[in-house]
């Protein structure tokens, strides 16, 4: 699959919304998945230009004329800020003289603002952090998914009116390998390798150097690929220092530092007050499961067989993939959720449980087969049973083609729900708040 057109991002939508009450919102995310796009296309709306720190005449005009930068008529657009971090201190300043007006200026970056030095951390309260994923699977085909805000108002309805599936096990190995950062879907096969392979590069050898001044360049890269090696899986990070042959402190840092450079995701253990059995070690998933197919040399012609090797490393990945898309979807909501996995001392697990502010509940476990047997549902019928009636409903994605309820609230559903809209027959009874 191979992308040829702009893609309209959702993350637009909800940045022409958080201008009309933040001053300052910064765009965040890894190189090249479209934030200077998404600023742009914002820019052309406001009627405004964006300053481009990447261009290094810009960045010196800038350096020795902030105030008069950031005092342009509003919203001030600043493309890349992490390469002149002061630029904070002047928004401060500007904010400061004239009060927090909402709109004031639209920042991105390629980096966390709070992984940068304390002293460019001036905006902390004032300034409103969007995170922009690679491209969802919806956002590629142009269209609007709906799960997450569907499914919890009505998931019996959501499950009736899914239709069957026609997606084969095939399709979803190309989308798992092909990932979803818009220059790599703009190649195909060795061009779209060679473009992850120089993305890992400048990752480590400008972003990272430049953030840190690390001097264990291979043992970012091999950490990297470590990583992708137990995507979708808890990382024993004392193991993984070992393996690089660095302290358990240095290989800490490195991973702290894939994570503020968006390379990394680290998904946080959840539910640890239900038991005491619950485990508190997090789930790492690299951020893109293109990149983590690359980093693994893998193709889709290797995931495609039969043997335990290709579906296990299809397991893993899909995982991550599926994962990868609901966290987008969850981002977009109109209001925020925590995302965690949830596995106990015994065996029981489930790949990603979703708490709304009100504590309800929704839970997903994601299996690379057509079927999923009554075992399956272990993991989350424990959830279940340990929550009660904040439990909305959880769902088992499959490679199949067949959408049913199992049991009490617990469903089966095929991946490509995901990127498939289902309208529902009434939203009389929608959650105040809720994004329909």
């Amino acid at each position: 699959m191979t992308l040829d057109r702009i893609v309209a991002r959702r993350a637009s939508v909800l940045l022409r919304q958080l201008v009309a009450d933040e001053p300052v919102i910064a765009l965040h995310g890894p190189r090249s998945v479209g934030k200077s796009t998404v600023l742009r296309g914002f820019a052309a709306e406001a009627g405004g230009t964006v300053l481009d720190l990447d261009d290094i005449e810009v960045r010196d005009a800038v350096v020795g004329n902030l105030a008069a930068v950031v005092g342009q008529p509003t919203p001030v657009c600043v493309d890349e800020y992490q390469r002149v971090p002061e630029i904070l201190d002047a928004l401060k300043a500007r904010l400061n003289r004239e009060g927090s007006l909402p709109g004031t200026a639209v920042i991105t970056g390629s980096t966390r603002q709070d992984a940068l030095p304390t002293t460019a951390q001036a905006l902390t309260g004032r300034l409103h952090s969007l995170t922009i994923w690679p491209l969802s699977q919806g956002e590629i085909l142009g269209v609007r998914e709906d799960l997450l805000e569907t499914f919890v108002l009505d998931p019996q309805g959501v499950v009736k009116n899914v239709p069957s599936s026609s997606t084969a096990r095939g399709e979803y190995v190309e989308r798992v390998c092909a990932g979803g950062f818009p220059l790599a879907l703009r190649r195909q096969s060795a061009t779209r390798a060679r473009w992850f392979d120089a993305f890992v590069r400048a990752s480590v050898e400008r972003d990272a150097l430049e953030l840190s001044r690390i001097r264990e360049r291979q043992a970012m890269t091999d950490l990297l690929g470590l990583v992708a090696a137990q995507t979708g899986q808890m990382l024993n990070v004392s193991a993984a220092a070992d393996k690089l042959g660095v302290s358990r402190a240095t290989a800490e840092n490195h991973l702290r530092l894939l994570e503020d450079l968006f390379l990394v995701v680290r998904l946080p253990a959840w539910g640890k007050t239900l038991r005491s059995r619950v485990s508190v070690t997090p789930k790492v998933h690299v951020v893109d499961s293109g990149l983590a197919a690359r980093l693994l040399r893998l193709t889709p012609d290797k995931l495609g067989g039969l043997d335990p090797a290709s579906l296990t490393d299809f397991g893993h990945l899909l995982e991550t993939f599926v994962v990868g898309e609901i966290r987008k979807q969850a981002s977009w909501l109109a209001e925020p959720v925590t995302l965690g996995h949830w596995r106990t001392s015994d065996g029981a697990e489930v790949d990603l449980v979703l708490e709304y502010d009100d504590g309800s509940v929704i839970a997903f476990e994601v299996k690379a087969s057509e079927r999923a047997p009554g075992p399956d549902f272990r993991g989350l019928a424990q959830l279940r049973d340990a929550l009660g009636k904040r439990f909305v409903g959880g769902v088992i994605f499959t490679t199949g083609t067949r959408s049913y309820t199992f049991d009490d609230r617990l469903h089966v559903m095929p991946i490509d729900r995901l990127w498939t809209p289902v309208a529902l027959q009434s939203t009389s009874d929608a959650a105040p708040g809720r994004d329909l």
